[in-house]
């Protein structure tokens, strides 16, 4: 990967601008900010929809359920303690995965659907404008109008 377009996951997973890498991403706990404040980059029309909680209950449940099945086959703990403990864990591991998660479902909407609403033309603030503006999104080689609905 080139310095000019950083690596979805690492800027998801960061909460930093899809585009320059630098940037906030969030303005609130899952609030996106309207622009970038290094780039400019637009991420109002961003929308990840239900996607992060879907990926996150499965991630998040998928590791909890042998945990605590575990917990109650080897330690014999009373059931009270058990959801206690299991209530915790999915909730503690829900809420902390749940913003890079969206981070990450921001970036690759911004890599891979410019169509969706990220504006490819709009001007970077944090390098000189260039001739060609629509070049510097990664995936315009496709224009919006020519893709199937």
């Amino acid at each position: 990967m080139s310095a000019s377009r950083p690596s979805p996951i690492a800027t998801g997973l960061a909460c930093r601008c899809p585009r320059c890498g630098r940037g906030r991403l969030f303005a609130g706990y899952l609030t996106l900010v309207e622009k970038c404040e290094v780039c400019g980059l637009e991420l109002k029309a961003a929308d990840s929809g239900d996607g992060p909680a879907v990926f996150v209950m499965f991630i998040v449940l998928a590791l909890a359920v042998p945990f605590v099945f575990a917990l109650w086959v080897w330690f014999d703990l009373a059931p009270w303690l058990l959801m206690l403990l299991a209530s915790v864990l999915i909730l503690g591991g829900s809420l902390g995965l749940l913003r890079p998660a969206k981070g990450i479902l921001v970036a690759l909407q911004y890599r891979h659907l410019p169509q969706a609403g990220f504006s490819a033309d709009s001007p970077r603030r944090d390098r000189p404008a260039t001739d060609h503006p629509a070049t510097d999104h990664p995936a315009t080689d496709h224009p919006a109008d020519d893709r199937p609905a």
